[in-house]
């Protein structure tokens, strides 16, 4: 009987430990391992204008000329920014084609991320998990080519007015093509073919409303992710013959 009650305080205080229950502040997350690509996963319940990060990454739709909806995290990220996207995209020089990028950094005092990419959806009508696809695949390879240890995305769709597809989907379609692309990153690597360079977290920021569901779907597409990759060739991309 001590034992058994040994073990199940040491499971207790695991979970504490792993909640934050001693800080009131924390802010609810769920991890997931991606073993053997070594980077953790989670979904966290913050917003992008607040989670510390080397590389902080939201999405944003082609530009309107009667104008963008800015709501919820959107409108607050260009606020802690000081307008600069909605600058950006008022002045015609960011689009916003889907796949296209913008990366500052921010002004100190701002946002706690210490560069900032927003990487196009195009145009609002014409999105589809595909287009989640291609800024998985973006973003991967723009933090390795960036040396972003800590990478943080919110696709900000819903606020911005869009419906379209669920949230928890959209995650899973980014997070399985940046786990992809990055696997391709990392033989790369291995092959001499690149730098050595390993991103430790990728953060998805989700709101209230959509963290269960980004938390089952992400889960899911992870699991499923990573049965592909292993069934992927060994074989070098190149050969010096004989």
């Amino acid at each position: 009987m001590k034992t058994r009650a040994c073990t199940l305080a040491l499971a207790l205080a695991s979970w504490v430990a792993i909640a934050g229950a001693g800080d009131p502040t924390a802010a609810k997350e769920n991890v997931f391992e991606t073993k053997p690509l070594g980077i953790k996963v989670s979904i966290k319940m913050i917003g992008p204008y607040t989670q510390p990060a080397d590389l902080q990454i939201i999405c944003l739709f082609k530009h309107k000329s009667s104008g963008d909806t800015y709501q919820g995290a959107a409108k607050e990220t260009d606020t802690h920014l000081g307008g600069i996207l909605s600058e950006l995209r008022n002045r015609g020089e960011f689009v916003g084609e889907l796949g296209e990028t913008f990366l500052f950094a921010p002004p100190n005092g701002t946002i706690p991320a210490k560069r900032f990419m927003v990487i196009g959806l195009g145009d609002e009508k014409e999105l589809s998990l595909n287009s989640l696809k291609v800024v998985g695949r973006i973003a991967a390879r723009e933090a390795v080519r960036l040396k972003a240890n800590h990478v943080a995305w919110a696709p900000v769709i819903r606020d911005e007015g869009n419906t379209t597809i669920d949230v928890g989907q959209g995650d899973r379609a980014f997070v399985g093509e940046l786990l992809s692309a990055y696997d391709t990153e990392k033989r790369f690597q291995n092959q001499g073919l690149a730098d050595k360079f390993s991103i430790e977290d990728v953060v998805i920021e989700a709101g209230p409303t959509f963290f269960d569901g980004a938390v089952k779907e992400v889960g899911e597409g992870i699991d499923s992710t990573l049965v592909e990759l292993g069934r992927r060739s060994g074989t070098p991309y190149f050969s010096t013959g004989k």
